[in-house]
């Protein structure tokens, strides 16, 4: 049997798991939607796409964080973002991809597996 699991460095934030609204994380149970960064895991009080704005993505541009792709998980489905907050990402060096939740956990582990400075915002689904 081969093993395909990607290797994560110890310490590492960990997406084991979505659905029914919540996330497994490392081992931790979050309810509702989160922002995962490589050392952390926070609540993110967004409920659909009309939340997502310069204020609630605040935390990636916060000093300390090296982040330089964002993986917008927009729920079900994947959804566009405006492009004046677009541009306020990139503006600070930070590329954001969309796609639906699902998608954006399974390529947040991959890219952290492969030692990106990657962020994932992820709106809960059922």
């Amino acid at each position: 049997m081969v093993d395909v699991t990607p290797t994560i460095p110890a310490g590492r934030q960990v997406i084991e798991s979505y659905g029914g609204g919540r996330f497994r994380v490392s081992g931790v149970l979050y309810a509702g939607s989160i922002m995962v960064f490589a050392e952390r895991t926070l609540a993110w009080p967004v409920a659909d796409m009309a939340a997502v704005a310069e204020a609630t993505l605040a935390p990636l541009t916060a000093p300390g964080n090296s982040v330089d792709l964002l993986l917008l998980g927009c729920g079900a489905r994947p959804a566009p973002i405006p492009p004046e907050l677009r541009q306020t990402l990139r503006r600070a060096g930070i590329v954001v991809e969309t796609m639906g939740t699902g998608a954006a956990c399974r390529t947040y582990n991959v890219l952290l597996a492969e030692g990106r400075h990657v962020a994932a915002a992820l709106i809960a689904i059922d």
